[in-house]
């Protein structure tokens, strides 16, 4: 695999969740992980109150980030797919009121 001169930021709530999953589903996020590193436009565009953030699908989860200053990936969310948009909504909710303050 190529080297990357992106660097991962994942928040630390990501990484418990990640703890506590199957070693397979780890294992299946971690390499979709490595291809949004080594390809960050790898993943879907997402629109509206998500613009600005991309979507990479690792079976029945998504991986949600965002390519930030420095080539840095922010890792928002990782999690189902069926609930991960409205969690990413929440967060990015949530960081929105504390920029506000």
């Amino acid at each position: 695999m190529p080297a990357s001169s992106h660097r991962l930021k994942v928040p630390d709530e990501v990484v418990d969740f990640l703890r506590g999953l199957h070693p397979r589903i780890k294992a299946k996020i971690k390499e979709g992980l490595r291809i949004i590193i080594t390809d960050p436009n790898s993943g879907k565009v997402l629109h509206e109150e998500l613009s600005g953030l991309r979507s990479f699908r690792v079976g029945r989860f998504g991986i949600i980030y965002r390519v930030a200053k420095r080539n840095v990936l922010e890792v928002i969310a990782v999690g189902p797919r069926e609930r991960i948009y409205e969690e990413t909504y929440r967060l990015v909710r949530k960081e929105v009121r504390k920029q506000e303050t």
